[in-house]
């Protein structure tokens, strides 16, 4: 190692150190203190207004000048409303229960013993992150709320962004009398920072979780030493059953798609069925065309809507995140489930369909995270769930699957009380 390569190991080791400590602070503090903090943060954020707008306007002045895609400019822009919406979504998650010290099973056994399982913190957590300054607030107010300690790596496009927030979330915390280390944010650029967290920084860090593209999940999937938290891409289906209302369907896709087509839960292709297609997918097209969205489709589909483009095979898997669609044609739901399991990443897939047997069989069938019946996939988010936010969407399916709220940041311990007993 270099000289500078030994100072950032120094400065990465020193902020696992100190994580650890903010985490030992908020598992001891108790349920009032992490409330009032989360309602500090929250009030903090409104106050620093002005600074982070200031400092979001360099971080897009220099992401337009390093020609980022439309998609994560519109990740990375904030205003006066976003950042409202950021503050209110603290204060949403201020009021959720706290996850931390629940019974969530006691028993007893012959021997007089009462066994309790207990929720209780995971300690610290390594949220990684791109172009997402709202991940900031989101992910600091999800971890005070669940006891843990966090360390936030943004992407450098939202570094100056994120550390305006910071700065506003860290002085709730010390308002409230909880240690600012249990909040902290990489201060450097320098991506071997990543590496070090994913090594766990000497054993501080318990839980690693990516929120990005294809490459930075995978990167972290592959490179960490520690327990990896993941999603995958937001390859999102919406089929339209035989049985579908058509005004409904159209409605449900035109939002799906639409809505907001940067955000994971849009949706990126639709399959439709043959029965209904000659009649309402020409009319699916005129509303989206009507958004400006472009269409690209399989022979049956551009057949019935010539201005649509034929659909490459790359298109099956693409997760968008711009105003484009992918659209199938298919022979039943057997064939929508066959392409839903050969192209999709089981994160949100949803089916329009009027017979709920139909509906119950596809929500049995395809294995995603999150199944909708007759509803927007945009849907898919820890706030429209009732979690009050989400640190993510998680794909796989050990621990947490779908939006990871509070709740889903615990580990649970035992607690046994007795009376005396010795074992014989």
């Amino acid at each position: 190692m270099d000289d500078a390569q030994l100072s950032l190991a120094s400065q990465m080791m020193d902020l696992g150190r100190a994580a650890r400590a903010g985490a030992e602070g908020l598992r001891l503090s108790d349920i009032e203190t992490r409330t009032n903090a989360l309602h500090a943060m929250a009030e903090e954020l409104r106050w620093a207004q002005a600074a982070i707008l200031e400092a979001n306007a360099k971080d897009r002045a220099a992401a337009n000048q390093a020609g980022l895609s439309a998609p994560l400019l519109d990740r990375l822009s904030l205003n006066a409303a976003r950042i409202e919406a950021m503050a209110a979504g603290v204060a949403a998650i201020a009021a959720i229960p706290d996850p931390v010290g629940r019974t969530l099973e006691q028993w007893s056994r012959p021997n007089g013993l009462s066994i309790a399982r207990v929720s209780t913190p995971i300690g610290v957590i390594a949220m990684i992150y791109e172009a997402r300054p709202n991940v900031t607030a989101d992910a600091a107010a999800l971890s005070v709320r669940s006891g843990n300690a966090v360390i936030l790596r943004c992407g450098s496009e939202c570094l100056g962004s994120s550390l305006a927030i910071h700065a506003a979330l860290q002085n709730g915390l010390k308002s409230a009398g909880l240690p600012a280390s249990a909040v902290q944010i990489v201060r450097t650029t320098d991506r071997a920072a990543v590496g070090m967290i994913l090594e766990g920084l000497g054993g501080a860090v318990d839980l690693v979780i990516p929120r990005g593209g294809k490459g930075l999940v995978e990167r972290v999937q592959r490179e960490a030493r520690v327990a990896v938290l993941g999603h995958a891409e937001g390859v999102n289906h919406v089929y339209v059953h035989a049985s579908a209302d058509p005004d409904k369907a159209r409605a449900i896709i035109l939002n799906a798609k639409m809505r907001r087509v940067s955000v994971c839960g849009a949706a990126e292709t639709l399959l439709i069925d043959r029965t209904l297609a000659q009649t309402l997918l020409p009319q699916i097209a005129r509303d989206l065309a009507s958004e400006t969205c472009e269409l690209r489709g399989d022979p049956a589909a551009c057949a019935l809507v010539p201005t649509m483009v034929a659909a490459t095979q790359a298109d099956w898997s693409a997760e968008y995140l711009a105003p484009i669609l992918a659209v199938r044609v298919v022979d039943g739901m057997d064939q929508a489930i066959e392409h839903i399991d050969a192209f999709g990443s089981h994160h949100t897939d949803a089916i329009v369909a009027e017979d709920a047997e139909a509906a119950e069989r596809f929500a049995r069938a395809v294995d995603s995270a999150i199944v909708l019946i007759n509803a927007s996939t945009q849907f898919a988010d820890g706030g429209e769930f009732g979690f009050g936010g989400e640190i993510g969407i998680a794909t796989g399916r050990l621990h947490a699957r779908g939006p990871v709220g509070a709740q889903h940041l615990t580990t649970y311990r035992y607690v046994v009380r007795g009376t005396g007993q010795t074992r014989p």
